[in-house]
């Protein structure tokens, strides 16, 4: 007996005097003191351990092996099932920041069941499994031959912003304590290609230019808790972007006061030695970014060359105990240090992975995606239609729905089966690919452009995906490492749609064009062919039940375009000049064949009876503007309303106008609401040349539209409503 309750003494002293030493794992203990317990017990290959991607476990410390690199631009990307949403640029024509946030909350629930399966099952986190998204991506879409700017919102920062901080509140949650998941807003912070380029080139920005396009996104990102950034691969201003001081230390850091720890793109950090000539070691490399703030290293740089630049004393294992506080606090929010039942996350389950609240919002999404271009009164079409012929290369392809950085599962909606889906018994629907996606047999015989001329309507889809347009090693097709230099389609599918067009016309029959795609595309021969032309993007697993209920009228289109659309690569400036002057809705000085903002719905909406409270602002005072919007037919319809500032009479080379405030609103068949916009006076300022932000006097003019102010807005026919106030 005595025996017993000696045994049981020592197991209970040991006990008590290890979880002392392990104060880390104790919950109701600060952050703080738990951060610096933990760092204090490792020795410094073990720190180093930490500090990259594929962290090593430490069974001494119960800190298990981690991969922080996970992927969720528009559903959990590369890990397993998930639900698929419309890729980000699609996401950014739906102006829907409440939509995003709920897009945002629906991967967390289902990043969250994967992982607490993982850990349920006793498996190690691995690649693309863990809990540390590095989504949303905010660079700017400022090029369109840009092959990953299907991966941003867009070419604006204020929508960028404004999208990317409701994704960031959706995945990581409200919670006091904890994280749902940690989020990672990138490519800081001038990066948009070339793609073929990116480990070297070096992003020439001016401070007007950083202030008033390239940064805005980010802030709002960090203003949303983004819990970490990640630097891009290029230099910028001479500086490599994870080496940066004035990115990095003096902006995000010391300006932004941002709290949350930085990571490197992959491979990023060997670029300064073999790509930039920064460095000439890993061992400097690692300690130009771990002076620069960089805490996390996708690749291995720090593993090879941090114990060496302590050694050659390039910084302290002091700085590395700080950076390394940053990068463990992520983890801590997350829970990983504690018990499962204190955590309120690890109780979602596996019902959450892509259910049908998912699917349904991921139809949801699509359907405020797509953006109809062209409408010669053709669309919507009747599902008792007597023919129906669908062709064209995508119409049954699923990489066509997905872009990049997607997940998968095992209910993907081609645009051929959401067609099938949606006509009457009786109506005969023929369907041929008619066209390879790159190449064409010319020796092929044409057993597919007839059936055009006796058909009611023939739908030709065409487009990209991601073999063509994205990032380098994925788009095996591309011959620029996933840019499309010259905006154009392959001439197989041009060439297929002008054989369709042609018989079509021959019959006066109609034919309707669905692009998949994840950049503005040379449309100016197609919009000619069709008589109506559809911008799906890439719309995500439904898809093909979204493009069909909008081709036949269950839903009206209400995307709108969040990048301007040029006529031709003849318009644009040279693909690498960072300049912003002749770029996007804000600075182009021609007309293009479609604005931003853009996009047309099957109701008749009349705007009307635009009301400004005053004609004159001044400091701590506000701008009350609004209009009416009535519906006129029976069609239920979305419009985006958006709200413009143009600097009127001012010297400085100001934006043509700027986006500064959208509501998106659905009126009912025969309704009418009215829209309301509360403009601070803080709200009409500029950048002068030297990164300053100034309080404008004078003149302004303030436009309510469904599309950015220009000419061609005008040619189209888009609602624009101007008023002028003055600035005191």
């Amino acid at each position: 007996m005595n025996r017993v309750l000696v045994l049981l003494f020592f197991s209970l002293l040991f006990t008590q005097v290890y979880s002392q030493e392990l104060k880390w794992l104790d919950s109701n203990l600060d952050m703080e003191t738990r951060i610096s317990s933990l760092i204090d017990e490792m020795t410094l290959d073990e720190k180093i351990s930490q500090t990259v991607n594929a962290s090593a476990g430490i069974e001494r410390l119960s800190i298990d092996e981690y991969n922080w690199w996970s992927e969720a631009l528009h559903g959990v990307a590369r890990s397993g099932r998930a639900t698929v949403f419309p890729q980000a640029i699609g996401l950014g024509a739906t102006f829907d920041p409440v939509l995003i946030e709920s897009i945002g909350c629906a991967i967390s629930d289902e990043a969250r069941a994967i992982n607490n399966h993982l850990l349920n099952s006793g498996k190690n986190q691995t690649l693309y499994q863990g809990l540390t998204f590095w989504s949303p991506n905010v660079n700017i879409f400022r090029d369109p031959r840009w092959g990953r700017g299907q991966e941003t919102y867009g070419e604006d920062p204020y929508l960028s912003g404004t999208l990317g901080a409701s994704f960031i509140k959706g995945m990581q949650g409200d919670h006091p304590k904890y994280l749902k998941v940690a989020t990672c807003a990138k490519h800081f912070a001038v990066h948009s290609g070339p793609e073929a380029l990116r480990h070297e080139f070096n992003a020439i920005a001016n401070d007007k230019d950083l202030r008033e396009t390239y940064l805005p996104a980010f802030k709002k990102c960090v203003d949303a808790g983004v819990e970490a950034v990640m630097c891009a691969y290029n230099r910028t201003n001479d500086e490599g972007c994870c080496g940066s001081n004035v990115l990095l230390k003096d902006i995000l850091i010391d300006e932004w006061n941002f709290e949350g720890h930085i990571v490197s793109d992959c491979g990023a950090l060997e670029n300064f030695h073999k790509k930039h000539g920064l460095t000439s070691s890993s061992a400097e490399s690692a300690a130009l970014a771990l002076r620069s703030g960089v805490n996390l290293n996708c690749g291995d740089t720090y593993q090879h060359g941090l114990k060496s630049a302590i050694e050659q004393g390039l910084i302290t294992e002091q700085d590395l105990d700080k950076s390394l506080a940053r990068l463990l606090g992520t983890r801590f929010k997350l829970g990983m240090f504690d018990e499962a039942d204190v955590n309120p996350y690890r109780a979602i389950g596996t019902d959450a992975i892509n259910s049908k609240e998912n699917k349904q919002l991921a139809l949801e999404s699509a359907h405020k995606s797509i953006v109809l271009l062209k409408n010669n009164n053709t669309l919507p079409l009747k599902k008792e239609s007597n023919f129906i012929y669908l062709t064209g290369p995508l119409a049954s392809n699923t990489l066509s729905l997905v872009g990049n950085y997607n997940g998968i599962n095992s209910d993907m909606r081609t645009i051929l089966e959401g067609v099938a889906a949606k006509v009457s018994p009786s109506t005969r629907l023929q369907y041929r690919q008619g066209a390879l996606l790159t190449t064409e047999n010319k020796n092929s015989l044409d057993w597919y452009s007839g059936q055009a001329k006796d058909a009611d309507a023939t739908i030709v889809v065409l487009g990209l995906t991601l073999l063509l347009e994205g990032e380098e090693g994925e788009s095996i097709a591309s011959s620029a490492k996933g840019d499309i230099l010259d905006m154009s389609l392959p001439e197989s599918q041009l060439n297929l749609l002008r054989k369709i067009s042609a018989r079509a016309k021959s019959n006066n029959k109609k034919v309707v064009t669905v692009i998949c795609a994840g950049m503005p595309l040379d449309l100016r021969e197609i919009s000619e062919l069709s008589d109506a032309v559809l911008y799906a993007w890439y719309p995500g697993e439904r898809g093909g039940d979204a493009v069909a209920d909008i081709l036949f009228g269950d839903v009206s289109p209400s995307g709108k375009l969040p990048i301007t659309f040029p006529k031709s690569v003849d318009q644009l400036p040279d693909y690498d000049d960072y300049s912003m002057v002749g770029r996007t809705y804000k600075y182009m000085k021609v007309s293009p064949l479609y604005p931003f903002g853009f996009g047309l719905g099957y109701a008749d909406l009349t705007w009307k009876n635009l009301r400004v409270s005053n004609e004159s602002v001044k400091k701590n005072e506000t701008v009350e503007i609004s209009i009416e919007i009535e519906n006129e037919k029976g069609f239920k319809a979305d419009e985006v309303v958006q709200l413009y500032v143009s600097i009127q009479n001012n010297k400085e080379q100001l934006p043509n106008s700027t986006l500064i405030d959208f509501k998106r609103i659905t009126i009912e068949g025969h309704g009418k609401s009215k829209v309301d916009f509360s403009i601070p006076y803080e709200a009409f300022v500029y950048f002068n040349d030297y990164g300053q932000r100034i309080q404008h006097k004078g003149k302004a003019k303030l436009v309510l539209s469904n599309s950015s102010p220009c000419e061609r807005s005008k040619d189209l026919g888009a609602a624009l409503f101007e008023t002028e106030v003055r600035v005191n």
